[in-house]
């Protein structure tokens, strides 16, 4: 295949593209396949002589959409979303087309300069004060990554990317029990330590779960004693379990009051602060010094996109930056290059399809849908609730919401039920001890009438449980 038949190709591609999102309520949200499954399908020697394109072409149509859990079905409720609104798909392919190696600003000046655009862009959406900056990362986990690797630097006043963390006090990080588990994973490789990630209790009987702000007081203050060194605190706007929502206000009043950095993880819940009424879930945030939230999940910036803001970059760029002689702009010493603000080098287009997403649906389109998808939720765990067997455990977070039937063996084999008809997609969590099934409303495409059909398709399903 050579670039004079690219053009037809993308032309079929797009054809497909257009009939796969036309049928896809005609589909099962997951395919009822076993591990295996395909590969037994698709198994064969490597290549060694061409094959046309069309019959790949033909393989990839017969073989592969039946065996893919749909992300953009429109009554895919599991995780979170993953959404990819058509002008953010149309910018990937343009962007695809230029294959750029955007990592620095040479290497690709109008994407490191339309970055810095649709992050203000972003930035005054949110609300967030102007004097916040940031870039795009590819998932929330390279932030808080980023943001725990800054945290241990600055309490080694920049001496562990140097010196190591031999000999170093022993650090610590501060989070709620509802933070994702990249905080772990952030600890982790960071070289701070599994055991060093102190997991803050929340408040009995909180509306939103949020951490509570006097433990974290005294754990720091018990931590110093011991002669450990508080190092960071993680908040969380929209945990993904059920949705858990931090005060911020005051947990990070006791950071800053330790002199403790505060990165918050809004990856969900973020996008819904383009309306107005929603920002009481994270008052307080103009104080933070990080901050991630992933327009790939509810805003419909196809995946990946993670947006991270900063108050200052400087010390994120003090922990993550490295740049030798061969990746210098001449004359260009005081160009952003954005890698330096990351762990990969390597970067993709990414604000192409923030440019063309926030131009073609407008804040307006987007905030009508945030406000339906919340409401929606709320009709569907009214419906639920009426059911007979059926208890709303959490009730609804913006979208988010979690249920269970009669009992834990019930609620699962439920759960297994509901997967496999296909005709919605679920998954679980554990709440206060007991498994329960999670409901997140925010696929792109999705109607009122999708959302309806949960109530609907568990009365069906519970029957005979």
């Amino acid at each position: 295949m050579d670039y004079s038949e690219l053009a037809d190709w993308q032309k079929r591609a797009a054809d497909w593209a257009r009939d796969y999102h036309a049928g896809l309520r005609d589909r099962p949200v997951r395919p009822d396949i076993a591990p295996g499954d395909f590969l037994a399908r698709i198994e064969a020697p490597v290549p060694e002589a061409p094959e046309p394109i069309e019959a790949i072409f033909d393989d990839f149509t017969r073989l592969v959409p039946d065996a893919m859990t749909h992300w953009q079905h429109p009554r895919f409720f599991a995780y979170f979303p993953a959404n990819a609104a058509p002008a953010s798909m149309l910018a990937e392919q343009l962007a695809n087309a230029m294959s750029a190696q955007a990592m620095l600003w040479q290497t690709a000046p109008a994407a490191n300069e339309m970055e810095d655009l649709v992050i203000r862009w972003l930035r005054d959406a949110l609300g967030l004060p102007a004097d916040f900056t940031g870039t795009i990362h590819d998932s929330a986990t390279t932030a808080t990554f980023s943001a725990v690797t800054t945290m241990r630097e600055l309490a080694l006043s920049h001496q562990g990317i140097t010196k190591g963390l031999s000999g170093a006090p022993r650090l610590r990080i501060y989070a709620s029990a509802q933070t994702h588990s990249s905080v772990d994973k952030a600890v982790r490789l960071s070289g701070i330590g599994q055991d060093n990630l102190v997991k803050v209790p929340t408040i009995p009987d909180h509306p939103t779960w949020s951490m509570d702000a006097d433990a974290l007081e005294a754990m720091i203050r018990a931590d110093i004693q011991a002669g450990m060194k508080p190092a960071g605190v993680v908040l969380c706007v929209g945990g993904t379990s059920i949705g858990a929502c931090d005060d911020i206000g005051a947990c990070i009043k006791v950071a800053h009051s330790h002199g403790l950095t505060v990165h918050v993880d809004a990856a969900w819940a973020g996008s819904a602060m383009i309306c107005e009424e929603f920002r009481a879930l994270w008052a307080g945030i103009e104080a933070a010094d990080s901050i991630v939230f992933n327009p790939h999940k509810w805003l419909g910036a196809q995946f990946d996109c993670a947006v991270q803001f900063l108050r200052d970059p400087a010390p994120q760029i003090g922990a993550m930056g490295l740049r030798p002689e061969y990746l210098k702009t001449q004359g260009g010493d005081e160009v952003v290059n954005y890698n330096e603000w990351t762990l990969p080098l390597g970067r993709r287009f990414r604000a192409l399809k923030l440019w063309f997403l926030l131009r073609s649906e407008g804040l307006s389109g987007l905030r009508t849908r945030i406000r339906n998808h919340v409401a929606w939720a709320n009709d569907a765990a009214r419906a639920i609730a009426a059911l007979p067997g059926f208890a709303i455990t959490t009730p609804p977070i913006l979208s988010l919401f979690t249920f269970r039937f009669k009992d834990d063996e019930a609620t699962a084999t439920l759960l297994d039920r509901v997967n496999r008809d296909g005709r919605i997609y679920l998954t679980q969590t554990s709440h206060q001890g007991q498994f329960v099934i999670r409901v997140t409303v925010g696929q792109f495409a999705c109607t009122r009438d999708d959302v309806m059909m949960i109530p609907t398709i568990l009365s069906e399903m519970s029957q005979g449980l």
